[in-house]
């Protein structure tokens, strides 16, 4: 059975499009991948609502119908290169992008934008949406989803594994080799998220190439110390956040507390260190029995960030996904075709030891081709 993918991670870089099939019995394999990048103008109207978070009506719907559409080209350019009939793919699974994400709020709620509806309408393929509304609506954070998928993709009888996903947040899976131990998995604090607005706003990049800038730096300790105090790194999991928690307002408020405040690519310094620091922690505070630990997503490919994290998490070895049979690119988007798989076949794909919900539940909304 094939299915597309589709991801928008909270780097808001773009599309990532996967076609994937899903056997009976084997792992999951990628026929192909496709990343849709958003134009500087998109990608700006989407950073605008998520900082301003004043929630017009207009604005949002706008933005969730242009979004739609966008998913909707991405799933028609991967399907045309695998050369299959849109009717050999059962379902899209899509992710949508996340505007809000608020599971602690008095009336908790995780919003995702890109009209399914549109997706279907534009691919004539059945679409599966709104994954994280569910698991809220049985008492979890909604987040992360991907653990679930990593326990079926990943699971090794042999080691006690992590799963590090870098995207803008950072995220943990842990796999126990005994199946009769409950996965775990949690947001750890921010990935990339900070690193890329820092940049932006400095440098007016969009991400700091392997690192460079941040190498360029030196690492503030005083600031380092005073980030680390956030309560959320301390809050025990299940736990998730966003962009609404880390972003460059908190940090700023940081920085105005420090005599001198560092120079810019020192600040940036101190945030990969933050990001590394923070899932080692994480880690090493909650799985001392893990023996290896895997890389998935864009800070995958930020030498700098895999030296720094490799030697705070030493001795155990780190890798990226690619040891496995995935490139670190498409995990995530491979992640939402395996829940459209699941939701189709009525099987759950939340996980309630990692987001605390009373139950396991089928997750996502059907948009019939």
């Amino acid at each position: 059975m094939y299915y597309i993918g589709l991801m928008s991670g909270t780097s808001v870089d773009g599309i990532d499009a996967v076609v994937v099939s899903i056997p009976a019995e084997n792992k999951l394999s990628i026929k192909a991948t496709y990343h849709h990048p958003f134009k500087p103008q998109l990608r700006e109207q989407i950073h605008s609502l998520i900082q301003a978070g004043d929630g017009e009506p207009e604005r949002i719907n706008e933005l969730d119908i242009a979004l739609g559409k966008r998913f909707g080209e991405a799933a028609n350019e991967v399907l045309k290169l695998t050369g299959l009939d849109k009717k050999a793919i059962r379902a899209i699974g899509s992710h949508g992008q996340t505007l809000y994400h608020r599971p602690n709020a008095r009336t908790p709620f995780s919003l995702q934008v890109g009209k399914p509806s549109i997706i279907a309408q534009r691919t004539g393929i059945t679409t599966v949406a709104d994954f994280r509304t569910r698991d809220i609506a049985a008492g979890g954070q909604g987040a992360p989803l991907a653990p679930a998928f990593h326990q079926w993709m990943f699971h090794s009888p042999k080691h006690d594994r992590v799963i590090i996903n870098i995207g803008g947040i950072a995220n943990i899976s842990y796999l126990p080799k005994d199946t009769h131990q409950p996965v775990i998995g949690f947001d750890t604090g921010p990935g990339n998220t900070l690193l890329d607005q820092w940049i932006g706003r400095h440098l007016g990049q969009t991400h700091d190439e392997d690192g460079r800038w941040a190498a360029s730096g030196k690492s503030s300790q005083d600031l380092l110390e005073r980030l680390l105090v956030d309560p959320y790194f301390h809050a025990a999991p299940p736990k998730s956040t966003g962009r609404e928690h880390f972003n460059l307002a908190w940090l700023d408020e940081h920085l105005a507390h420090c005599n001198p405040i560092p120079p810019a690519e020192d600040v940036q310094a101190t945030l990969l260190q933050l990001t590394a620091r923070s899932i080692a922690a994480a880690i090493q505070r909650h799985f001392p029995q893990a023996s290896e630990a895997y890389v998935c997503g864009g800070g995958g490919h930020n030498r700098e960030m895999m030296a720094v994290l490799a030697d705070k998490l030493s001795p155990i070895p780190l890798a990226t996904t690619e040891r496995l049979g995935i490139s670190p690119d498409w995990v995530e988007a491979a992640a939402f075709a395996w829940l459209a798989h699941q939701t189709l076949e009525g099987k759950p794909g939340n996980l309630p030891s990692v987001t605390g919900a009373k139950h396991a539940v089928v997750l996502g909304e059907i948009y019939k081709a």
